[in-house]
C-alpha cells in the first residue's frame, strides 16, 4: 500500500527530504503522499522514512491503494528506470 497524510499534519517539513522517491510534496493545507510514486520505502529502506520521523504520527496506510511487497517493489524498480532515463 501507498502512506498517506492526514489532516492531522503539522507542516513540521520533516517528512518531504526524508522520501527516497521523491513522493512528498506540499498541497494545498499540508503535505501530500503522491501515491503512484510511494513504495512505502520498498527497496530503499525497511521500514517508511516518512512515518518514523513524523512528530505527530499522521502518516497511515492508504486504503485506497492496496498493493503487495512484490507490487512495491516492481514499483520501486519502474522508478529507478524512469530516473536512469531522465539522467539520460
Amino acid at each position: 500500500m501507498a502512506l498517506m497524510i492526514t489532516s492531522e499534519c503539522i507542516n513540521c517539513d520533516v517528512c518531504e527530504p526524508e522520501c527516497p522517491n521523491e513522493a512528498i510534496s506540499m498541497g494545498p493545507e499540508y503535505y501530500v503522499i503522491d501515491p503512484l510514486k510511494c513504495t512505502e520505502c520498498v527497496g530503499h529502506f525497511d521500514e517508511p522514512q516518512c512515518a518514523q520521523i513524523c512528530p505527530v504520527e499522521c502518516i497511515p496506510l492508504n486504503p485506497d491503494y492496496r498493493e503487495t511487497q512484490d507490487e512495491l517493489l516492481e514499483k520501486f524498480n519502474l522508478l529507478q528506470l524512469t530516473k536512469q532515463k531522465a539522467a539520460v
